[in-house]
């Protein structure tokens, strides 16, 4: 999906204009190493393919999550997190499988291998199996380590609810922090014009938080710390982590030696419809695409995807960031005021 320009005027979106002009990269290129741009491009590297498997783990804790949530989910969730270090600096990284590592593509950059500390300090070399910069989730695999996968959220986060951050901000390694959800389905355009729905989080995550678990009361990592809204580089309580279910669908790929696939409906339409009202307003149908052969046409409103509102064009492009090409859809359209429920089997964004 692409944005477009609708005739007539157009109401400005500024906040996504300002966090494309001021959010920085919380990975540790601080300490003297400066702080990198979201990512390199909109690109896939495969550097090398490795299967893994093995079951989830978790470390067993005597702390009461009633009385003291924050310290129960650090005890649990810290063992799964390590310290990624590479040439250009430091940042984090989550076990999610038997000698497998989710981290930031933009951590590991264009290194073949990194450098893996547990959370006992134990070090070992760790290889790239691959890095997504347009989703800037890369794979490590390291053996040899004390950390045991850590449990994937599989609900959706909801905002208000606690959220709890551990990673290495500034090299300060198994560093816990925490907060609430400060807001979900966060569209947040990268340099390459891939938009990815975020949550937001007001948890302290800084330069070295990059790769590190966004992790709900339960102990489950419902995201991957990605990146701040800061005009410093240092926390102002804006915080981005990539929702876990696209982390991990595109940490699966990768581990297969696989290119990453984006989702997309097929048609562009302006950051605001012109008559105001929520949705992503429809301004063109590519033909022969997904909407097109779904029969959405030119002039319609999507509303919704799969029963979640959709608010604006950008929302709608974060949305397709959590789909596969393939995956069928629920799209329900405003049709001259008329509600629509379409299935859409979406296909690959180019």
């Amino acid at each position: 999906e692409r944005g477009a320009t609708p005739s007539g005027p157009r109401r400005s979106n500024s906040f996504l204009r300002v966090v494309v002009a001021t959010v920085v990269v919380v990975g540790l290129f601080g300490l003297g190493f400066g702080i990198r741009s979201l990512v390199d491009g909109n690109t896939t590297t495969v550097i090398r393919s490795s299967a893994g498997s093995g079951q989830v783990t978790t470390t067993a804790v005597t702390i009461d999550p009633g009385s003291e949530p924050i310290a129960y989910v650090a005890a649990t969730v810290s063992p799964s997190v390590v310290q990624i270090e590479t040439t250009n600096g430091v940042g984090s990284g989550v076990a999610f499988d038997t000698d497998l590592f989710i981290t930031n593509a933009h951590v590991v950059g264009t290194a073949s291998t990194v450098t893996v500390r547990d959370s006992q300090g134990t070090a070992v070399k760790g290889q790239v199996l691959g890095a997504d910069t347009g989703t800037d989730i890369a794979v490590i695999r390291a053996s040899g380590l004390a950390a045991p996968a850590a449990k994937l959220a599989t609900a959706k986060p909801n905002v208000g609810q606690i959220a709890v951050a551990v990673g290495s901000p500034y090299g300060l390694e198994q560093t816990v922090t925490s907060g609430i959800v400060s807001a979900v389905n966060r569209p947040l355009p990268n340099q390459r014009s891939f938009v990815i729905n975020m949550i937001q989080t007001d948890a302290p995550i800084n330069p070295g938080n990059s790769g590190g678990a966004l992790a709900n009361r339960n102990g489950e990592i419902m995201g991957i710390n990605s990146s701040i809204y800061s005009e410093t580089g240092e926390n102002t309580g804006i915080g981005f982590a990539i929702p876990i279910s696209t982390a991990k669908r595109v940490a699966d790929q990768l581990v297969a030696g696989k290119t990453v696939a984006r989702a997309g409906l097929g048609l562009t339409g302006p950051s605001s419809t012109p008559s105001g009202s929520a949705g992503a307003y429809v301004q063109s149908v590519t033909g022969g695409g997904a909407a097109d052969k779904a029969g959405i046409e030119s002039g319609d409103l999507i509303v919704a995807i799969d029963g979640v509102p959709v608010r604006d064009f950008d929302e709608l492009r974060g949305m397709a960031s959590g789909y596969s090409p393939g995956d069928m859809v629920v799209v329900e359209v405003n049709r001259d005021g008329k509600i629509l429920e379409v299935e859409v089997t979406l296909g690959t964004l180019n």
